[in-house]
């Protein structure tokens, strides 16, 4: 545990593990992001207009994802325009550098900005930033990446690289190719959703937008010097000590034969590796390996010792996790890291860790269980107007630990559980009711997609990563969107990883 005399002699911010106050909750300043956004957005995921821009999704699950011939396509005319064979980017960066992951960035609002200045401080000097999964809300449109990507990020000098996640092929990854590959557009052949042959999908299905150059070429003009463009929408980059491997899994999680053989041989090469993928293969004490058509899963080749993988971090869902999973003798980090900007998905409702092995003690989260119970609280207490439903950061905390069995992250005091405290907990899923109902899943799945706010705390983060002689080291920052973390951006885990 961090010592708080000894964080505050260094001038660094403690972090919700130490105090309440590092966790963002009685904010004294908001921190400056509110003058980086754009005042003219109002993305709310509480507009139906919004959730039928993304009925994409629901169509996928019903009638078929059609993702992996389209990506089919869209790696054939990457290759007709000479991409390199491998999909690979040589970054020439010597033996020590750092880089910066983050995930689900791109809904434009205060959520999404009050990132960007822990994130520009703590990003000076690294090399480049990888963004690991839905660039962009809610379809992954390219006329919406001037106040979603360009915009935020613009005084980053790095490239910045990403692997796509299910929004952004909401729109056929158009977007995601002009932006990331300076692709041009597939016909509408080639796209695969005529309405003939794919019946009441193709019917429903939303087309990709035209984007504006124009338009365009004006927000390009904010990042000038872009760094090179991805051959795909999977690729390496190979800064010679290490690999990073990105893979495109579609709108419904998985790998088509094409990016599997891919994926197989490039992951031949015996240096160490760190997988970035749109979907997490461990997440909420779930274990999702990826199957790969044809046969085998992602996490195969993952496990594989001869493939030498150290890490896999993944983005989707809007927190922070971590799993240190023992596989074939060595120990892999398997990351969720989706805390870039999106809304916050729920973590009191993770039951106990056990998966993969994992021990409760060694699993780490962001926000705390117990914080994101009362901040859950909070906001639906205020949404309905029911005071009895508050839970303090304290009895959070509190009752979450007695729930899973462990010892409270950070001192709670005078903090008795009652039977108030338990029933709104009961309703929020962060614990048990006494009869059988799946609140803890109906909660995170549905109530958490559809709860949008504009004011801190907002429990974002991200990764910094750095190569020093051997070691990776994986670092998760905080951004609460109050001043003091702005200002010096809380750690709020750090593992070092042998290479």
């Amino acid at each position: 545990m961090v010592d708080v005399g000894a964080a505050a002699a260094r001038g660094k911010q403690v972090s919700s593990r130490v105090s309440q106050g590092g966790a963002g909750w009685d904010c004294p300043e908001i921190g400056t992001f509110e003058a980086l956004r754009p005042t003219r957005n109002s993305f709310t995921w509480l507009n139906p207009a919004t959730l039928w821009r993304s009925r994409n999704e629901i169509l996928a699950q019903l009638f078929g994802d059609p993702s992996p011939q389209v990506r089919r396509r869209w790696v054939a005319a990457q290759r007709d325009r000479g991409a390199d064979p491998d999909f690979r980017i040589r970054l020439d960066l010597g033996e020590e550098f750092s880089f910066l992951v983050l995930g689900d960035t791109g809904e434009g609002d205060a959520s999404q900005y009050a990132v960007v200045p822990g994130l520009l401080k703590l990003g000076a000097g690294t090399s480049f930033a990888v963004i690991a999964s839905d660039v962009i809300y809610p379809t992954g449109s390219g006329n919406e990446y001037r106040d979603k990507f360009f915009r935020p990020y613009k005084d980053y000098p790095a490239p910045i690289f990403a692997v796509p996640g299910n929004h952004d092929w909401y729109d056929g990854l158009g977007g995601f190719m002009r932006i990331f590959c300076d692709a041009h557009p597939l016909s509408a052949e080639q796209r695969g959703f005529r309405l003939s042959p794919d019946g009441l999908r193709g019917l429903l299905w939303k087309k990709p937008e035209t984007i504006d150059e124009d338009a365009l070429a004006e927000a390009r003009r904010m990042r000038p010097d872009p760094g090179p463009a991805l051959p795909g929408p999977y690729w390496v980059l190979d800064t010679g000590r290490l690999l990073l491997v990105g893979i495109d899994t579609g709108i419904k999680g998985t790998l088509d034969r094409e990016q599997g053989e891919w994926l197989r041989r490039v992951s031949a090469d015996p240096r160490p590796k760190i997988l970035i993928t749109g979907k997490p293969i461990y997440v909420n004490n779930a274990y999702h390996p990826c199957d790969i058509e044809g046969g085998g899963t992602v996490d195969d080749v993952v496990r594989d010792p001869a493939h030498n993988y150290v890490a896999a971090i993944g983005g989707d869902v809007h927190n922070y996790q971590r799993y240190p999973v023992r596989a074939e003798g060595r120990l892999i980090q398997y990351v969720v890291s989706g805390g870039g900007g999106a809304f916050m998905h729920a973590t009191h409702t993770i039951p106990r860790v056990d998966a993969g092995g994992v021990h409760e003690d060694d699993f780490k989260c962001y926000p705390l269980r117990g914080d994101s119970l009362s901040f859950y609280s909070l906001l639906y207490s205020r949404r309905l107007r029911m005071r009895g439903l508050y839970i303090t950061p304290e009895e959070g905390l509190a009752l979450m630990s007695r729930r899973i069995g462990n010892t409270p992250p950070r001192p709670t005091p005078g903090a008795p559980i009652g039977a108030r405290v338990k029933w709104a907990a009961r309703l929020l899923g962060g614990w048990p009711m006494p009869f059988r109902l799946p609140v803890g899943r109906v909660f995170h799945r549905y109530i958490s997609e559809l709860s949008d706010w504009d004011t801190p705390p907002f429990f974002k983060s991200f990764l910094h990563l750095s190569v020093t002689g051997d070691t990776l080291r994986l670092r998760c920052f905080a951004a609460t969107g109050c001043l003091p973390q702005e200002e010096e951006p809380p750690l709020e885990d750090e593992v070092e990883i042998p290479l």
